[in-house]
C-alpha cells in the first residue's frame, strides 16, 4: 500500500499524525500534514487506513497495492 497528503485538501488538523506519527507529520512552521514514507509497511497499514477514515477533509490517499 502507498500513501500520500494532497496538499490542496489538508487543512492542517494534525489528526492523522497523532494516530500515526510512525507514517505520518506536520511541515515545520506550517499547517499541512505529510506522509513519511511512501510504501507503508503491513504492520502499519491499520494505522495508515484509520487516520485516512478520520479525515475531515479526506487529503489522504491510499493506493492498494
Amino acid at each position: 500500500m502507498k500513501v500520500s497528503v494532497d496538499q490542496n485538501l489538508c487543512i492542517g488538523c494534525e489528526t492523522c499524525p497523532v494516530i500515526c506519527p510512525e507514517i505520518f507529520a506536520m511541515y515545520p512552521n506550517s499547517n499541512f500534514a505529510y506522509a513519511l514514507i511512501e510504501e507503508v509497511p503491513a504492520e502499519l497499514e491499520d494505522c495508515a487506513r484509520e487516520a485516512c477514515r478520520t479525515c475531515p477533509v479526506e487529503a489522504i490517499i491510499i493506493e492498494e497495492d
